[in-house]
């Protein structure tokens, strides 16, 4: 059956009753119901008591696989509790983002002759960060008593489009305190006052509020403020409204009246509802004509960081962090998009290593406070940050004497005025501190201070991943740094010329190499490869290849390959490799060439006429595919004149989108025929040149020029 036909619309059902009922013995301040259709793997809410439907509909559809605590719950089957806003961030960073309020959350599973759902409860932030014994045995006896709701229906459960709303039954409060006079003390005050359900809709206002709304109450009352006038129409004036419900905090913030009257809004709210004063702001006055402002803006807070509404500017920032891959992009985007979102002048972020607190970036700090704060203890007390990562809790100084209370060392460092301390926590790990300053005062609001945590929190995991790749990337970076040639040897008769150029970035290091071996005065070894894929276990199998070589070079180039590939047999690495091996006769001017599936080298003659030909090689199979025979690697011939300019590289190098391989090869040779006359030096670069800028090229790439004097 569905839950909306499971007894009357206005919610009292048996679910109702006992959801209702749960909230009102917790002490939360709103609950709901989610539920898991068979069909699936998403939580739906079903029913939501204590705050309006409308206020939950972010958060209607979770996927089961999400990283949040709902998820959590119904996966692992236990109750998940989140006591604080901080513990949020660090824990799902991903959920506090769309959840920036600071409330206390927990998340019971519904589970009995089927998996249900899960039951979730909402407390101000005023509740303690951990829960009571007596308070966990609560929720989970009330998690039992909606499981046995859901589970003794007769008819399979339906989940309505739109969540049922239970109505939390409170005892009625006592009629002496309400009448006439109450009424006649509001009409009578200067400031404009509202009576605003938990749906958000007008339920009283004095004529001071009408005429600052510029409405009639007859018109007014019963209405949602953001719909029923025309210039609070704004994503921001729901979403102060919805902060005030969830927090049951004060919420304050500034709108424009058209065409230049500014006003200040104040919200307080309680179990029952909201009220509401309005007043001409005292920090703009019409004559004073301020700079044009998104509507909601706080005074002293950025211009158009409330505009969009909390949820939507934090979404957009978690979709430029979710870009990063290295630890100077996390900084990029810190310093490029929140900073002006928040107003802000200043920012540093450290990381934590060895007990210290590293500067990895900084904008709007002069070089010598930089050098001074990078490198402190994490027990510093010459300022918060050491404090603020160790405990987890951020930490918000308005001015200079707030901050100087905590650390009297503190306000002669930068010149600042007031500083947000971020903690950069992934789940109990101390990833490091974000510090936004600015150069002047500046409140921040219960608002403010929600988003940031939030923030942090998305900063933290950015950063976090961004650091496991910075050190993967340097760690296998080293690596083939020590396993590709430091120098080629000097071989009579014989430039050479080498380059090496690591794929465009938010790629790891590739396994691509070149060598050239000495064998006697007059006879050489050239060989150049590519193992498959992009990671450190790439690179240490290209210097195993390496080494293979190098042990069988002097032998026919198609032994040298047999070896090797029975060597790589014997490792057993799964990874296949390209490889093309030269033994060059100077003497006799002679290429003697074999090939485990790499591409063909180009041969330039500069006599009689300049001209480059592709070398017809016949290529054998890749090294390490392991077919349970002995592969054979035919040997092709050809001539070398005095001149000539011999070209090996790897597919990266003629790797291009929308273009054949065949394609790319003939027009790096057309290049090589008009350039092959340049210093060999300036030949590689031109080759690199000419292919590099066509595209963003997404492998490693290695270059080896012989020229034969």
């Amino acid at each position: 059956m569905s839950i909306g036909g499971y007894g009357a619309p206005d919610g009292d059902t048996p679910l109702g009753e006992a959801l209702s009922t749960t909230v009102l013995h917790s002490g939360a301040l709103a609950g709901g119901v989610y539920l898991l259709p068979a069909a699936e793997p998403v939580l739906v809410l079903a029913a939501v008591c204590g705050v309006p439907v409308v206020t939950a509909a972010p958060w209607q559809r979770v996927a089961v696989s999400a990283s949040g605590p709902l998820s959590e719950a119904v996966r692992e089957d236990h109750l998940v509790w989140v006591g604080r806003q901080e513990d949020l961030a660090r824990l799902y960073p991903t959920a506090a983002a769309g959840m920036p309020y600071r409330f206390a959350l927990a998340f019971a599973p519904l589970h009995g002759v089927r998996r249900w759902g899960a039951l979730a409860l909402v407390w101000p932030a005023s509740h303690p960060p951990s829960l009571t014994r007596r308070e966990r045995g609560h929720i989970l006896s009330s998690a039992r008593r909606i499981t046995q709701v859901l589970d003794r229906s007769a008819a399979p459960w339906r989940i309505p489009g739109q969540p049922l709303s239970v109505p939390l039954h409170r005892p009625d409060p006592d009629p002496a305190q309400t009448g006439l006079a109450a009424a006649d003390l509001v009409q009578r005050l200067p400031v404009g006052a509202l009576g605003l359900d938990l749906e958000g809709r007008i339920t009283y206002l004095n004529e001071a509020g009408a005429r600052l709304l510029g409405g009639s109450a007859e018109r007014l009352l019963g209405t949602l403020p953001w719909q029923a006038v025309p210039w609070l129409d704004a994503p921001v004036h729901e979403e102060h409204y919805r902060t005030a419900v969830f927090s049951r905090e004060p919420v304050a913030y500034t709108a424009l009246r058209p065409p230049d009257q500014w006003l200040d809004f104040r919200l307080y709210p309680d179990g029952s509802g909201i009220s509401a004063l309005i007043s001409p702001s005292p920090h703009h006055q019409p004559a004073q004509a301020p700079p044009p402002r998104v509507s909601g803006a706080p005074p002293g807070g950025a211009p158009g960081a409330a505009g969009t509404g909390r949820i939507h500017q934090l979404i957009h920032l978690a979709a430029a962090l979710s870009q990063t891959v290295t630890v100077a992009d996390v900084v990029s985007v810190v310093a490029d998009q929140i900073l002006p979102a928040f107003g802000a002048q200043g920012m540093v972020v450290s990381i934590a290593e060895a007990g210290r607190l590293r500067i990895t970036g900084h904008r709007g700090y002069d070089p010598r406070a930089v050098a001074r704060l990078d490198g402190l203890p994490l027990d510093t007390d010459l300022t918060p940050a050491g404090h603020v990562l160790r405990s987890g809790v951020p930490a918000f100084y308005t001015d200079l004497a707030e901050v100087t209370r905590a650390c009297p060392r503190a306000s002669a460092l930068s010149g600042k005025q007031a500083w947000a301390f971020l903690p950069l926590v992934v789940s109990d790990r101390r990833v490091g501190c974000c510090i936004l300053s600015f150069d002047q005062p500046r409140p921040f609001t219960a608002s403010d201070r929600a988003v940031l945590v939030s923030l942090g929190g998305l900063i933290a995991q950015a950063l976090d991943r961004a650091l496991l790749y910075d050190a993967k990337h340097d760690l296998a970076h080293g690596l083939q740094q020590i396993l590709l040639p430091v120098a080629l040897p000097a071989v009579p008769g014989l430039d050479v010329a080498a380059r090496y150029l690591p794929a465009a970035r938010g790629m790891d290091i590739g396994g691509d190499f070149y060598d050239l071996i000495r064998l006697g005065d007059t006879t050489a070894a050239a060989v150049i490869g590519d193992v498959q894929g992009h990671n450190i276990t790439a690179a240490a199998l290209m210097g195993q290849v390496r080494t293979a070589v190098h042990a069988t070079a002097g032998a026919t180039p198609g032994e040298v390959l047999a070896r090797t590939d029975r060597v790589l047999a014997d490792l057993g690495p799964d990874l296949f490799v390209s490889c093309l091996y030269i033994h060059i006769d100077l003497a006799g001017r002679r290429l003697h060439l074999a090939s485990a599936g790499h591409p063909p080298p180009l041969l330039y003659s500069a006599s009689p006429t300049p001209g480059t030909r592709v070398l017809d090689v016949d290529p054998g199979p890749l090294l390490g595919i392991g077919m349970g025979i002995e592969p054979v690697y035919p040997v092709t011939t050809a001539p070398m004149l005095p001149g000539s300019v011999l070209a090996l590289y790897t597919d990266g190098l003629v790797e291009t989108p929308r273009t054949s391989l065949t394609e790319s090869i003939t027009a790096l040779a057309d290049h090589l025929t008009g350039n092959g006359h340049r210093p060999l030096d300036d030949l590689a670069e031109s080759l690199l040149h000419h292919t590099v800028p066509r595209h963003a090229h997404t492998d490693d790439i290695a270059l080896l020029l012989l020229h034969s004097r």
